[in-house]
């Protein structure tokens, strides 16, 4: 499996520590309604969390995927601003070739047209900045170093519409479903400064790239720069339970449950399901696996022998870029008689091969387990060699 899943099962598949946990909490307790109170496990797991999480995102608010914890960021943002009376902040920012999940809120963020192309531009109100996927920054390894004037299209936006206008700016720390696509050096901090001096809040979205993907806890840390709000999922629960989470600063946490009513609902948002006690055991199970296996470490410490291995292809003919960070890469391919043809015969093809992973237009994205050995590597560096060498003969 040489993308875990969707970038999720970090720790391999089929686990019996978490099974074991999830089967002992449905035989405990199997639901219990997630307004107005909770279960011990959501408290620990939320905990634990703010334990890995940067800065001082210590407030975890449960939900039940990576598309619901971006929908759910969209509703804090705006609540955070009514609550501090600029109501008026109604409007967001995104990125072209951003994913942001499949709710109608993350629709609009998204800049990939065929999430889009069928249910329109889902809401009002959104603006998109350009891709950072630049000609130049071809095959170039981790970070490039052009592109960071890039951020200043936030700046152009809050020209155009009003910088106290904007609620929040969205933003994947290295795009991950378009096919890995690492931020310019620079660029984050950039958009960082620009956010604080217009008062917008910026978000990083890491259902991808959280849990170790990009060698670090999360993209934030391993790129140096500190976001208001972050989203996650996937690995969280190694993708055995769903959960997503939402993280946010204390002050944010507490100025939204201030402005409510003397014991009443202070955010009217939340999910059937969210923190479920299965998911959270699941979770508090996947914790255990971090902390005892070292996953992220082994992340970092496998990722310059992962990257090797990505770029030693760059001389097979047809591919025509390669993109890489952490424990994430893509493969472009030459496009053939039609958009995301060569992708698919790829994918196809590598299955065949025994080698599962994920497709995206003529791109083929890699993200292993993190219990991947170098042995595991070399099958996926080899078997993609055979595959890829074989298509550019035909």
């Amino acid at each position: 499996d040489a993308s875990a899943g969707l970038f999720c099962v970090a720790a391999g598949h089929c686990r019996p520590e978490i099974a074991q946990a999830v089967f002992e909490q449905l035989s405990t307790l199997d639901y219990t309604m997630p307004f107005t109170r909770a279960h011990p496990k959501a408290f620990e797991l939320a905990e634990q969390i703010a334990g890995y999480t940067p800065g001082d995102l210590n407030r975890i608010f449960f939900c039940c995927s990576g598309s619901e914890s971006v929908d759910s960021a969209m509703k804090i943002a705006l609540a955070y601003h009514r609550a501090r009376g600029h109501g008026h902040r109604q409007l967001f920012v995104s990125r072209e070739r951003a994913y942001h999940g499949v709710n109608m809120g993350g629709v609009a963020l998204s800049g990939m047209v065929n999430n889009r192309r069928t249910f329109g531009p889902g809401m009002a109100g959104v603006y998109h900045m350009r891709h950072t996927a630049l000609p130049e920054n071809k095959f170039v390894r981790g970070q490039p170093e052009k592109g960071a004037e890039l951020a200043e299209d936030l700046l152009r936006i809050c020209n155009l519409v009003g910088g106290e206008n904007i609620a929040a700016v969205f933003v994947e720390p290295a795009a991950g479903s378009f096919g890995c696509l690492p931020p310019p050096k620079g660029y984050l901090n950039r958009l960082r400064e620009i956010c604080d001096q217009q008062g917008i809040l910026l978000v990083f979205d890491e259902v991808i790239t959280g849990w170790g993907r990009m060698g670090a806890a999360f993209g934030a840390q391993k790129f140096g720069v500190d976001p208001d709000i972050l989203t996650m999922a996937k690995a969280v629960t190694n993708a055995a339970q769903p959960l997503g989470a939402v993280a946010v600063r204390q002050d944010m946490y507490d100025t939204i449950t201030n402005s409510g009513p003397e014991k009443g609902i202070e955010f009217f948002h939340g999910y059937t399901y969210s923190a479920h006690p299965a998911s959270c055991a699941a979770g508090l199970a996947m914790m255990d696996i971090f902390r005892k296996e070292q996953l992220i470490e082994r992340a970092a410490a496998m990722s310059d022998y992962f990257l090797d291995g990505i770029f030693s292809l760059k001389d097979i003919p047809g591919i025509v870029d390669i993109r890489g960070v952490g424990m994430m890469a893509a493969v472009e391919l030459a496009p053939g008689a039609a958009p995301g043809a060569r992708g698919h015969e790829a994918q196809k093809a590598l299955y065949d091969a025994n080698l599962n992973l994920k497709a995206t237009g003529d791109s083929i994205i890699f993200g292993p387990p993190f219990i991947a050995e170098k042995h595991h590597i070399d099958e996926i560096i080899n078997k993609t060699r055979s595959v890829l060498t074989a298509m550019s003969k035909k």
